[in-house]
């Protein structure tokens, strides 16, 4: 028998009565195989909310427009990436820098914005305004829908 793993995400009494009622089924028929089931039970990590996201995106795209480093001219990605490697070092975590498995050069290994959590993804975005306004960025107003 394929032994498959569930996720459930509890957030209302309509999902935890299912949730109950799930667990009784599966229970009862694992314990007729002789077999345990394993329950693990944390709060879920609350990742950037998509209104976070299209601010970090409209602050990094104006600073990619705007902004020329070391005479240069970047893409959104690669402000990301400068933006959240100095965010880190600036709260004292550095990213990694490991020998290309090529062996040509460095490759910098960072956390990804999208596993943010929404403190974080916060005060990342205030990170990156406030290098756009030491680089004289003037931020486009933009309406943001929920």
């Amino acid at each position: 028998m394929t032994v498959k793993s569930m996720v459930m995400v509890i957030q209302s009494s309509a999902i935890l009565h299912n949730a109950n009622e799930l667990l009784a089924k599966h229970w009862l028929k694992y314990k007729q195989l002789g077999t345990p089931l394993e329950l693990l039970i944390r709060p879920k990590r609350q990742t950037r909310s998509m209104m976070q996201n299209a601010l970090l995106h409209a602050v990094l795209t104006d600073i990619a427009k705007q902004v020329k480093w070391h005479g240069q001219s970047f893409d959104v990605v690669t402000w990301k990436r400068l933006c959240m490697a100095s965010w880190l070092r600036e709260k004292n975590e550095q990213p990694q820098l490991i020998p290309a498995l090529d062996g040509k050069g460095f490759d910098i290994i960072f956390e990804r914005t999208s596993q943010l959590n929404t403190k974080d993804c916060a005060d990342f975005c205030t990170w990156c305004l406030a290098f756009g306004d030491e680089n004289n960025v003037n931020f486009k107003m933009r309406t943001i829908e929920n």
